[in-house]
């Protein structure tokens, strides 16, 4: 029998035409440009049923909302098919791969998105590319993961994070290696996949509440009113982003204060890095280990995508707040490496 995959249109570049006021999705036309692609009809491609959303949404207005919009759709679909495909923006692909990757629990198939940063309508476009390889994997590589491909890289979701808006080379996985990588062959990183669940688990969606959280970028004189304002309830997580291996400054005691008072009343601050590379470290510098004395928690070498995600996750499951700082440090879809 030959494989399906399911492929949700969500909105984004790839099924754009060119209008007068320039690109915009549209409705049944990236189902119309492929069905005039000679290699969808290949023996060794999949059959495949493609979704419209609607309405059709730029990635940039993609809400937790649309998030558990996507997963039920998935859910939906899950056992009829052999893998999923999701396209997407590139804009906020990172933020929703993260968050599936946490949603979606007893996973055993292949859910990936993907995308492009020229329509597939335009002649020199990567969008047949991105596409056509997907779906060869969705269909053909049993991987229990929620994934991100692009630039010829598997890469596992939670991992992944924007690093080029002009480039075809958009993503990259700067802390893990990819899963996969696409040349004359598709070349599978079997040891750095997450091994299945139990079959007798069944894919189930945990949806996400209104969660009270975010993100802030730390910077060179930040005033510690700005900090304290951002920690103001009805706030309960925070992603700070410092510097270097997690480091802030310590000498700025109101802006320590203002830490320790959050913490104090229950907000849950993690430290990730601003550098793409490396991972969080509190006690290897004073102004670090400052900021753990004030109660805020290493996110190691996390994206800020996952522990945003992660965050949005841990508090819709009603948990206690010493468990969702347990959590946020514990390894459950491959989104941190643990220290050793």
């Amino acid at each position: 029998m030959k494989r399906r995959v399911y492929i949700a249109y969500t909105g984004g570049t790839i099924g754009m035409i060119k209008m007068q006021e320039g690109y915009a999705p549209a409705p049944g036309y990236l189902e119309q440009q492929m069905a005039t692609m000679p290699e969808l009809a290949s023996d060794i491609m999949p059959d495949y049923e493609i979704h419209d959303y609607d309405p059709l949404l730029d990635s940039s207005n993609m809400t937790p909302d649309d998030w558990l919009k996507i997963a039920q759709d998935i859910a939906a679909h899950y056992d009829n098919y052999d893998g999923i495909i999701v396209l997407h923006g590139t804009d906020t692909m990172a933020y929703t791969a993260s968050a599936l990757s946490f949603m979606l629990e007893g996973l055993h198939k292949p859910v990936i998105l993907t995308g492009s940063q020229i329509p597939l309508c335009e002649v020199r476009s990567d969008a047949r590319e991105n596409l056509i390889t997907v779906m060869i994997i969705a269909a053909q590589y049993a991987v229990p993961e929620v994934c991100l491909y692009f630039g010829h890289q598997l890469l596992r979701g939670c991992r992944s994070t924007k690093v080029n808006a002009d480039g075809f080379d958009a993503f990259a996985s700067p802390n893990f290696p990819p899963l996969g990588t696409v040349g004359i062959d598709i070349e599978m990183n079997w040891d750095l996949v997450l091994p299945p669940p139990d079959r007798k688990k069944t894919l189930a969606v945990q949806a996400l509440s209104e969660s009270m959280v975010g993100t802030l970028r730390l910077f060179p004189g930040i005033p510690a009113r700005v900090v304290s304002n951002v920690l103001q309830p009805p706030l309960k997580g925070l992603v700070l982003e410092a510097f270097g291996v997690g480091n802030g400054p310590t000498k700025n005691q109101e802006f320590i204060v203002a830490l320790r008072e959050a913490t104090d009343r229950g907000v849950v601050i993690v430290d990730c890095s601003q550098c793409l590379k490396g991972t969080v470290n509190l006690e290897g510098y004073e102004t670090g280990s400052a900021l753990a004395k004030a109660g805020v928690i290493s996110g190691f070498d996390m994206t800020t995508e996952a522990a945003l995600a992660k965050m949005f996750y841990l508090f819709s499951r009603n948990v206690p707040v010493d468990m969702v700082k347990r959590l946020l440090q514990t390894n459950l879809r491959g989104e941190l490496t643990p220290p050793a």
